[in-house]
């Protein structure tokens, strides 16, 4: 990994560790169809607006399906299940749940023949869905049909983002993060747009709610995801998804530290067991090898 890259990951890692702050103010006071929306169209205006004043040539050649495709489910589906489902479960438990998006990635990247199957990748698969077991079974908070909803929407949340990073190594390759993170969220903004009729503003945000809004969608949207986009051309997506453990790490000290949120025992060890999963699903983890299968 370059220094460059490194520097984008320990960004991405902080950004989005972070963003968990801004994200339960803003969907407070935009509501959690008004905090996706309004988020991408201001991200993706954002970049577009940046690119032009730098003269940046962008390419859309790929066609609106592959932007679409990412659009909803990178961007709009992942967007949509964390602010949803934060202020019900609560920052630790939803940033736990997206440790997770590696084994959902590993999954899609199987079937889809991206990626070769091992014995350690089997193991890491079984010991995250045991760590999603732990998560969800032993709660801080009595287990009501809304925290399981909160759960659920977490999961497809995660599952989303594991898709649409799958999606765009495979059919975006040759277009630059700049046209895939501009492209994906204009696309999310306009297909989350339609459901502000049914979940609308909740009321009259006041003047910082709109500098919270700007704050997420400049720093922890649109510059993140050109940076997230470029690391998975540059180092791939399996060792770019890989900065979802960083992000879990600082996520649950903020709702620890800063938020006083409760985590029962069996849930941390749940969430290790899930980075432990992760860690082998990624090779970052080795099983040993037998004896008799050495040199």
């Amino acid at each position: 990994m370059s220094t460059r890259d490194f520097a984008a990951y320990a960004y991405l890692s902080l950004a989005w560790g972070l963003s968990f702050l801004l994200l339960l103010h803003v969907v407070d006071a935009f509501g959690w169809i008004g905090a996706v929306t309004f988020r991408c169209f201001i991200a993706g205006a954002l970049l577009y607006t940046i690119a032009r004043l730098m003269r940046r040539r962008l390419d859309f050649s790929a066609g609106w399906l592959p932007f679409s495709v990412v659009g909803s489910t990178t961007v709009a589906g992942q967007l949509i299940g964390l602010s949803y489902a934060t202020p019900l479960i609560g920052t630790a438990m939803a940033a736990i749940f997206v440790a997770s998006i590696p084994l959902f990635s590993m999954v899609i990247a199987q079937v889809w023949g991206l990626e070769r199957i091992t014995p350690a990748r089997v193991l890491g698969l079984v010991l995250g869905t045991i760590g999603i077991v732990m998560l969800v079974g032993f709660p801080a908070v009595p287990m009501t049909a809304t925290f399981l909803i909160g759960c659920a929407a977490m999961i497809g949340s995660t599952f989303s983002a594991a898709f649409g990073s799958n999606y765009a190594s495979r059919y975006l390759s040759g277009t630059g993060p700049w046209e895939v993170t501009i492209g994906s969220f204009v696309a999310g903004g306009l297909l989350t747009l339609p459901l502000l009729w049914l979940v609308p503003v909740p009321g009259t945000p006041a003047a910082i709610d709109y500098l919270y809004l700007v704050a997420l969608a400049a720093l922890m949207s649109a510059l993140t995801y050109v940076l997230y986009f470029g690391l998975v051309k540059s180092i791939g997506a399996t060792a770019a998804i890989s900065v979802e453990f960083v992000v879990t790490v600082v996520a649950v000290a903020v709702g620890a530290l800063v938020l006083d949120e409760a985590l029962t025992m069996i849930q941390l060890a749940g969430g290790g067991v899930i980075i432990l999963g992760c860690g082998l699903v990624l090779g970052l983890i080795g099983l040993p090898v037998p004896a008799s299968r050495r040199g």
